[in-house]
């Protein structure tokens, strides 16, 4: 449950420098886990995101959706300046949490995640449901990070990754949304490469799943059965 002490510092806060619509999004109710990411509770995006309670342990679930269109080319997004954590940073299609309702907390194969990021590539990047069916969502593993954004904000997640292949009509939210671009694989490893060089910032859990994950799974894209891990919560602290 949310440890004592922080409703009373999350309603203290002044938020009043960022975004008015970032704000609102931090009221949303996030999945509190424990360790092996067994539900405890709710705890607000805000309260889940600062590294004060982060520091203590507070730990919530997330997905990460990987789309790729017909020609294998995984589409990126670069995350909007009005972003509360990690804005401008280029980053996997779409990111986010499923929340602490009925519908997205259904654990049978991953349902309440699925139904999450399908929610959210629409309102991310006005990607139509019935274009990202839940079905043809891939669930391949789990990957626990912790990542500082700056002195106040963090994520302590533990992350659904989800693939999906799908030629799609896009519409990105300003708000959310600065750029996209799909990349080949060669593309992305050149892009990754010089990233430091050119100044373009990276999400961190973006990071952590090129450098362990991606190239191999992205080889096997249609034939991805073989490379699900269910049960493992791959530990990248």
């Amino acid at each position: 449950m949310v440890e004592d002490g922080i409703n009373t510092m999350d309603n203290k806060l002044d938020l009043s420098q960022y975004d008015e619509e970032q704000v609102r999004l931090m009221g949303e109710m996030c999945i509190q886990l424990d360790q092996n990411d067994i539900p405890i509770g709710a705890v607000s995006k805000k309260q889940s995101h600062l590294m004060e309670n982060i520091n203590k342990g507070m730990l919530h679930r997330a997905f990460s959706v990987f789309l790729f269109n017909s020609e294998n080319k995984l589409l990126l997004q670069q995350r909007a300046d009005e972003k509360i954590t990690f804005p401008e940073c280029w980053t996997n299609t779409c990111c986010s949490h499923p929340l602490a309702t009925e519908s997205e907390l259904v654990e049978h194969e991953q349902l309440g995640v699925k139904r999450a990021a399908q929610r959210k590539l629409e309102h991310e990047l006005g990607i139509k449901p019935e274009q990202v069916p839940l079905n043809n969502f891939k669930y391949l593993t789990r990957i626990h990070y912790l990542s500082p954004s700056d002195g106040m904000w963090g994520e302590h997640e533990i992350d659904y990754i989800l693939f999906i292949k799908a030629d799609v009509d896009l519409d990105p939210n300003v708000n959310e949304v600065k750029d996209t671009k799909y990349v080949s694989m060669d593309e992305l490893k050149l892009f990754i490469e010089n990233a430091e060089k050119t100044g373009t910032k990276l999400t961190p859990w973006f990071k952590l799943i090129d450098t362990n994950f991606l190239y191999k799974w992205w080889a096997q894209l249609d034939n991805l059965d073989k490379m699900v891990d269910a049960k493992t919560i791959h530990r990248l602290l």
